[in-house]
């Protein structure tokens, strides 16, 4: 599924801008370091989308992995796992999420506009433009103005 998604709109792991040495790793990388891994199937066992989340910092969370294959695109299937993800990260602790795509992957560009995340940089890397992202999960509370 990983694959298929960067073929899809022309990336390959190792490229520069997207890996897969995790994959062996998932426990160690994601679970065992207060993150999450996820993978949705559909009836018949098919995968259908994955996301996940990968600790930056006591505070910051970076959602990575959100792949759907491209038999399930345009589904809801990516914005179910992004809400779970956002749901999990602030169940975790985190109150930002960052993250990254490419121009080329639209859809995924468009789903995170949709939820609220906002644009920090774009690098150019080879062909493609890395988009920064990030969302604030929960507000910051100034000590000049403590809660009542």
């Amino acid at each position: 599924m990983h694959q298929a998604g960067l073929a899809q709109v022309g990336l390959t792991p190792g490229d520069g801008i997207y890996y897969d040495d995790d994959f062996p790793r998932i426990q160690e990388v994601y679970l065992d370091d207060r993150g999450e891994f996820l993978v949705g199937e559909v009836p018949g066992g098919r995968l259908a989308a994955m996301g996940a989340l990968r600790r930056v910092d006591d505070e910051t969370a970076e959602m990575c992995r959100l792949r759907v294959h491209p038999d399930f695109q345009r589904r809801g299937y990516g914005a179910l796992i992004l809400e779970t993800l956002e749901e999990r990260a602030r169940e975790l602790g985190y109150s930002v999420l960052c993250a990254d795509t490419t121009l080329q992957q639209s859809a995924a560009v468009a789903l995170y506009r949709k939820y609220g995340w906002r644009e920090l940089r774009r690098e150019e890397r080879g062909v493609s433009v890395v988009l920064y992202v990030e969302k604030v999960l929960t507000s910051a509370r100034s000590s000049l103005f403590p809660p009542k």
